[in-house]
């Protein structure tokens, strides 16, 4: 059911239940800067070099460190997700499902396989869900301000369908599983059956997670809430800080170049209809939430700034999205590369650059 590597997950769940102690408050983890440990070449000497901003991430990026630095950052973040699961799994038997909200490219999806994973080390049996398979047909989606199709807007999805398979699940009756097809535009029967058994948790994703129409017909003891987004703001220089908005954009405008056959102009330019879309339906809710989790890393512009500044140098000077992606540009130029090689397979920055153990 988990296409991934069992091991990553098995790995992960021990690495954290050995710092649970350093961990207890999250808030607290998070606000740390790293501290990666590095071995001198020349001298053998064990080294510890504190990152918290670009440019120290720069001066180990160039002293050849760059493996060290994605593998320090990916296990921090393993060990975050992993207590994650562990919470879950204090809160009790009484936890049916989870739901994992946060708005666009904040890298939910990655998340939600592999919380997933940690699960089913700790004994539980994840059913992954997604909300995007509960999209009304595109003819019956409401209208924007604009006159246009609004994809954000809850009553894009089938909260009535949602709300009854759930309730069935519940229940112990077996429900089969809409699927939206994005090519013809229709909402589809998938064949795929769901029936619940002992330990078994939905894990549900999508940009409506923590909004409470959609969970509202449960106890609020079986619904574990989880928000998933860029938190944390990376310090350029004195004065300037990385957008943590810009963040999501630049793995945006890489996947849809990649996957969805959109130029950087394209992406730029339907920018601002997604951010009142997250403004109105995402953002209000963010109070409901469990837990949060930052999906973003501070090395990860450094992974995704040539494939980047390669989009973005497409946007001509008469285009009107032409002054962002300068900003863009000349925030990138501000990272030393590191090659992407050396992101894992199972790395949330996998569902943007491509590669991923795991399947969309």
């Amino acid at each position: 059911m988990l296409n991934a590597n069992i091991y990553v997950g098995f790995f992960s769940y021990f690495c954290a239940i050995n710092v649970l102690q350093y961990m207890e408050s999250n808030a607290y983890y998070q606000s740390q800067p790293m501290m990666l440990q590095i071995q001198d070449r020349e001298t053998n000497e064990i080294k510890f070099v504190e990152i918290s901003d670009v440019p120290g991430l720069n001066d180990v990026i160039r002293s050849g460190f760059s493996r060290d630095i994605v593998n320090a950052f990916e296990t921090r973040q393993e060990w975050t997700i992993g207590y994650i699961a562990y919470q879950i799994m204090k809160r009790g038997s009484d936890v049916k499902v989870v739901m994992v909200a946060g708005p666009s490219s904040s890298g939910k999806t990655t998340f939600s396989k592999r919380l997933s994973l940690h699960l089913l080390v700790l004994g539980y049996k994840p059913f992954p869900i997604s909300l995007d398979d509960y999209f009304i047909s595109r003819d019956k989606t409401p209208l924007d301000e604009y006159g246009e199709k609004d994809y954000e807007s809850i009553d894009a999805l089938n909260v009535e369908l949602f709300q009854q398979n759930v309730r069935e699940f519940m229940a112990g009756r077996e429900v089969e599983l809409p699927r939206y097809d994005f090519l013809s535009g229709q909402s589809l029967m998938s064949g795929r059956k769901l029936r619940y058994e002992p330990g078994m948790v939905l894990v549900i994703e999508g940009i409506h997670g923590l909004n409470p129409r959609m969970t509202d017909m449960l106890a609020r003891e079986n619904v574990y809430k989880i928000y998933a987004s860029s938190l944390k703001r990376y310090k350029i220089d004195e004065e300037r800080y990385v957008p943590r908005t810009d963040h999501r954009l630049i793995r945006r405008l890489i996947r849809d170049g990649k996957y969805r056959g959109k130029t950087a102009k394209d992406t730029i330019s339907m920018w601002p209809s997604v951010r009142r879309g997250e403004e109105k339906w995402i953002f209000p809710f963010q109070k409901e939430a469990d837990t949060e989790f930052c999906s973003t890393q501070l090395y990860e512009l450094a992974i995704l700034r040539n494939e980047a500044l390669a989009a973005l140098a497409a946007v001509r000077p008469s285009d009107k999205e032409f002054g962002k992606a300068q900003e863009l540009i000349d925030m990138l130029a501000c990272y030393e590369p590191i090659d992407q090689r050396y992101v894992p397979q199972t790395s949330l920055l996998r569902e943007f650059l491509g590669g991923s153990n795991f399947h969309y």
